[in-house]
Formats: structure tokens, sequence, C-alpha cells
């Protein structure tokens, strides 16, 4: 067993800021409150050092060796994420498009006893996000490639604007570029039921009427960020060393599973369980993403 193998998520997780296994504790309940108090407010909040600080640098080495077996390719997207050539209103936002240059390593890749994959599996962890959320309970991705990935994004790169799918996104740094790779967010700026392609036009064109938020973020803090509805980015890195991000996605209702389409853009493969599962997704909403 390595070291990192041998360390318990309680010596991993600063549990006396965050204590998981104590739901109900009053600490635990002041945590949950200021996380839902700020997603309500603003659909984002970071915890602190959620990670040990004496750990960070195993957190950073674990995941850089991870980092090689991203699939890297350079292409052009909209905020969307659907087809670039789809047929659209001439000052739709979905016509404006941008090279997407970040890359994901596949959840096939992280190894299950890894740091992170132990993290992303653990119960009361799970539990903890769902209280955040306001949620019963949540479930971890059935796909096989996605759910838990390592988003890396070299010198020169960027992650352009867009939307998540999943509803409910939960990150972590891992490591931080020299320069550049700033998170930054546009809170709430639509909904399950308002496009507001205005808004999002406004933003892309460089005229927002009101700024995007940029999200200060150090290795080890937990990012939670309901990315559906609030269009955000990473800016472009700069220096020598490459952004990484550790991605937790979850979901409200069990067995999800990517499109083949948008696996194969990740990824670059698909499984034969996108391709079982084509067709049968269900959406809790009707967004165009």
């Amino acid at each position: 067993m390595s070291t990192l193998q041998a360390i318990t998520l309680d010596q991993m997780v600063d549990t006396d800021r965050y204590p998981l296994s104590d739901p109900e504790g009053t600490a635990a309940r002041a945590v949950v409150a200021r996380a839902r108090r700020e997603l309500a407010e603003d659909g984002c909040t970071v915890l602190p050092d959620f990670v040990r600080p004496a750990l960070h640098e195993a957190l950073r080495q674990e995941c850089a060796a991870l980092a090689p077996h991203a699939y890297f390719d350079v292409e052009t997207v909209n905020v969307y994420n659907i087809d670039v050539d789809t047929e659209l209103p001439e000052d739709h936002p979905g016509r404006r498009t941008f090279e997407r240059g970040n890359a994901f390593v596949a959840r096939d890749r992280v190894p299950g006893d890894s740091l992170i994959g132990r993290l992303y599996a653990h119960e009361p962890f799970q539990r903890f996000v769902a209280d955040c959320f306001t949620l019963p309970r949540l479930y971890e991705l059935a796909d096989p490639l996605s759910g838990l990935v390592l988003n890396v994004v070299r010198p020169g790169m960027e992650h352009p604007w867009h939307f998540d799918t999943n509803e409910y996104t939960v990150s972590m740094l891992t490591q931080e570029a020299e320069e550049g790779g700033s998170f930054e967010y546009c809170p709430n700026i639509r909904s399950a039921e308002d496009e507001r392609f205005d808004d999002v036009r406004d933003v892309l064109d460089g005229r927002p009427a009101r700024q995007p938020e940029r999200l200060p973020l150090r290795p080890g803090d937990l990012q939670l960020f309901k990315g559906r509805y609030s269009l955000h980015r990473v800016s472009p890195v700069r220096g020598g060393l490459a952004r990484h991000s550790a991605i937790f996605a979850y979901s409200e209702r069990p067995g999800v599973i990517g499109s083949v389409a948008r696996t194969r853009q990740l990824f670059g493969r698909v499984l034969p369980g996108h391709l079982a599962a084509e067709g049968r997704a269900v959406r809790g909403d009707g967004l165009l993403d």
C-alpha cells in the first residue's frame, strides 16, 4: 500500500472545519447553512482548505501524474455545447464560437483508490454535498467516463464560456497556473424557465449589464457550483504550468449517462454503455444544452 493509499479521508479532509461524519453537529450545520445561503444568492460557494494544507502537494502530484492521460483536441464550440452548425437566428448567442482547449482525464483513468477517487465515492462526503445543495441525496453518475474527471488546461489554452449539463458540479483545484486560469462566472444568468439569450449574448459581446465574478481559488479548496444556470469559463492559462482541477459530478437521479456525441467530444471515445443508453436520457428541464 502506498503512503497516499494509507491516508484516511479523515486525515485528508479538515474534519475540524468540515465534520463530514457528524452532519447534525453544530459545526456541520453552520457550514451547510452558509453554503446554502451563498448557493441561493450567487449559485456558488467555496470551502477553503477542504483538503488539509499538509496534503496539498501530495494531491497535486497525484493529479499531475494523471494529466498525461487527458484527451486533447482543440475544437470550435459554443456556450451550449451544441453543434456549431445548428440553425439559429442571426443574433442568437449560440452562433458565437470559441476554441475549447481544455482536456479531460476520463473516469476510467482515475484509480478508485486515489485521493480524489475515494473522496468522490465517500458516502459522508456525498451526503454533505447533498445537504449543501438542499437535496435529499445525490447519485454518482453511471457514466463510465464522466462523473469523476480531471480537467487540464495547458498554457496557452482556456475553457471558454459555457453552461454545464450537470445540475450540480463539485470541483477542487489541484494545481494552479503560474498566470491566468481564473474562474469567472455570471451568477444565475438563466433559469430552468428562461434562457435569457439577450443577457448571455451581452456577456459574449463584452457588454454585460453586470460584470462577471472572478473567483479566487486555491489548491485544496472545494467549490460547489450551479453551473447549469451560471455562464462560466476558465480564462487563458499562461506561464509554464497547466491548471488542474478535479471535477466530481453528481445527479439527483440514478443511472445518468452522457450522450454519445458529448462523450466523444470530451473523451474521443464512447463505450457500449453510452450506445445502449442513447435516446433514453431524462432531462430535468428544457434548456438548450
